[in-house]
């Protein structure tokens, strides 16, 4: 089974859904009948998309407000669940940040809280409901990563780094879990259209990076999600971003990273 079948008191948690890959991942959801239950910092943008999922759709849409970083909001969320009577069949982590510039010259302390979101909240939240997934033999999880993930990546080393790791912890526990039912996928995109780029202090870059190479957070989310149905490892989303993973995975380093330095929109 990948991606389960819709019934009563499931639900799929996704967090980072306020907006932009997170909420088009709850459309893309809500369109299968699957109830969600969306969770960010922003609550009243939450709000706003779970109207829009339930007249649009008539599914049972839920809305939590807290920081998945900060482990007192993880336990507040596993209550909140709890107490409204839902279980996570399907998780979608998707909440995260990045940053661009050298190192040396980036907030250290920021830097750290990068790794705690995208790692640490990420790790934590598989923790709490793999288990159960696996108990009843039935669940999926889609990681967000990025197409960053294949390489080390000059002027965005945390991010990259972050990055690898989700991609790798994704596709061992992928490989540990075939059998059970349950399966994780890692979504590991280009460049989208979002807000991403400017909340991490690199969005002036954006106009540096070809029209062409751009896809839309809907595209992203379709592809993520149909991955998800088919229970795929690995889900890189646009041919030309297909090409340039695999580069990135075998391309030497000694050459792949002079290159990106000169060629990253960043720095």
């Amino acid at each position: 089974m990948a991606l389960p079948s819709a019934r009563p008191g499931a639900t799929c948690l996704i967090t980072g859904a306020s907006s932009g890959i997170g909420a088009d991942i709850a459309r893309e959801l809500a369109k299968r009948r699957r109830g969600v239950t969306l969770v960010a910092r922003r609550e009243e943008r939450l709000h706003e998309l779970a109207e829009e999922l339930v007249e649009d759709h008539g599914v049972r849409a839920e809305t939590i407000g807290c920081d998945v970083t900060d482990e007192t909001g993880r336990e507040r969320l596993r209550e909140e669940l709890a107490a409204r009577g839902v279980d996570v069949e399907v998780l979608v982590n998707n909440a995260g940040f990045g940053s661009g510039g050298a190192f040396v010259e980036l907030d250290g302390a920021h830097e750290a809280s990068m790794v705690r979101t995208n790692c640490e909240a990420l790790v934590a939240l598989t923790g709490d409901y793999l288990p159960s997934m696996v108990e009843h033999g039935r669940g999926a999880i889609l990681n967000l990563g990025s197409l960053i993930a294949f390489q080390p990546m000059p002027f965005q080393a945390t991010y990259g780094a972050t990055k690898a790791f989700v991609l790798a912890f994704s596709e061992a526990i992928h490989e540990e879990l075939r059998g059970t039912g349950v399966t994780v996928t890692a979504l590991c995109p280009g460049p989208v259209r979002t807000e991403f780029g400017e909340a991490g202090g690199f969005g002036g870059a954006d106009e540096k990076i070809p029209s062409w190479a751009w896809l839309s957070p809907d595209e992203v989310a379709r592809a993520g999600v149909e991955g998800l149905e088919k229970g795929r490892r690995v889900v890189v989303p646009g041919t030309l971003n297909q090409a340039g993973a695999l580069s990135g995975q075998h391309f030497p380093r000694g050459v792949l990273l002079p290159l990106l330095r000169r060629l990253w929109p960043v720095g």
